[in-house]
């Protein structure tokens, strides 16, 4: 088979796993154009590229994918009217973005003196991430909110309203796809009216879509209420990034709380399968052929050891958020350009899972491991 594959340069492996296809033409995903796909049989993207009629008009692609969850980016009517097959990756990078979303609020408790333990957490959006976002903070024994319209209008139970979780929650965590139509439209969901019902001191992060807050209602608020903590990895207008805005958030960040390398391989992973399944190729290959051993795979703690502890060896958001906050100086065109080089360069970054633990723990912290998603040893337990 000779295909010719276009995918965006900042897709992993896609040479390594595509190769039985045909060759692969790497393109910048935020400025594809009409002409780099012309003859594309394949095409593989991610969130920034826009995929519609105007991108496909000289092309006839017999497969298109994106290697992310969300799919706004995608003209899925144009694709199905056009006979074009297409597949998402969905939960590809979810338990990397839940994964953010820990190490975020873990490291942020001990800055503020809190225990996670003890704040009501609220999670908007209870699909592919939140949903496991929801499992992990249960099996950690928190308080957890949740709301969901179009599932609970499907008939599943257990949400509260969102004027309900903004009271309630003191953790509120966006994890939202960004829709404009139907029922229930998430863009701009949380506004002024919304952002002034957030109780005191809530910490409200947002590692979905960014316009599914408004940003200029956000800054404003936070302008009056300083006990307000933001953790924002998503922003309005990316890849520019409003360097106010910024500058009163407490964690901000590129757009990289899904950017872990085990959800990146993942992704195109998927993409492959999918492929496979539309064309009728017998598929030849699995996700482990492709998934390195980490650095650090094994740990041995003693008693005195945290959760923190055990979440830095993986993940440090502040790296992250140090990295952007150089960046927010330069004029837009630059920053915008910056924004999207961080994304390219990003560090390999592991997920929890591939992370062994050994050695003395209480049964409290071999507990919080496990739901935190570590590998914990049976016999990693104190005498």
């Amino acid at each position: 088979m000779n295909l010719n594959i276009v995918a965006d340069e900042n897709m992993p492996l896609v040479e390594e796993i595509f190769s039985e296809f045909g060759s692969v033409k790497r393109v910048a995903g935020r400025n594809m154009s009409p002409a780099d796909v012309c003859d594309a049989d394949l095409l593989l993207v991610r969130s920034v590229t826009q995929v519609n009629e105007l991108l496909l008009e000289k092309a006839s692609p017999k497969f298109v994918g994106t290697a992310t969850i969300g799919t706004d980016h995608i003209d899925t009517g144009y694709l199905q009217q056009q006979g074009i097959a297409f597949s998402s990756a969905p939960g590809c990078n979810a338990d990397a973005v839940v994964e953010y979303v820990l190490s975020a609020i873990f490291h942020l408790a001990q800055t503020q003196g809190f225990d996670p333990a003890e704040r009501t957490w609220g999670i908007i959006g209870v699909g592919n991430v939140g949903g496991r976002l929801q499992k992990r903070l249960r099996g950690l024994g928190y308080n957890v909110l949740i709301n969901d319209p179009p599932r609970e209008a499907r008939g599943d139970d257990g949400f509260v309203t969102l004027d309900q979780l903004l009271s309630d929650a003191d953790v509120v965590c966006m994890h939202t796809p960004l829709t404009r139509e139907g029922d229930h439209p998430s863009y701009h969901l949380l506004a002024e009216p919304e952002l002034k019902r957030l109780k005191p001191n809530t910490i409200l992060l947002n590692a979905g879509r960014g316009p599914v807050i408004n940003n200029a209602d956000l800054l404003t608020l936070k302008k009056l209420r300083d006990d307000l903590t933001l953790i924002l990895d998503v922003w309005e207008h990316e890849p520019v990034v409003d360097p106010e805005l910024a500058a009163v958030t407490e964690i901000a960040t590129p757009h990289i709380a899904g950017y872990s390398h085990d959800g990146k391989i993942r992704g195109t992973f998927m993409l492959y399968e999918a492929c496979c399944q539309a064309l009728g190729i017998q598929q030849t290959k699995t996700l482990d052929d492709f998934l390195p051993e980490p650095a650090i795979k094994q740990v041995m703690v003693n008693g005195d050891v945290t959760a923190l502890d055990l979440i830095r060896l993986r993940y440090d958001p502040y790296r992250d958020d140090r990295d952007l906050r150089r960046t927010l100086d330069e004029e837009a065109q630059t920053r915008a350009l910056s924004f999207d080089r961080l994304r390219k360069q990003y560090p390999q970054r592991r997920e929890f899972s591939s992370l062994k633990v050994i050695g003395e723990m209480d049964e409290s912290l071999q507990q919080q491991a496990r739901a935190l998603g570590f590998k914990v040893a049976a016999d990693s337990k104190i005498p």
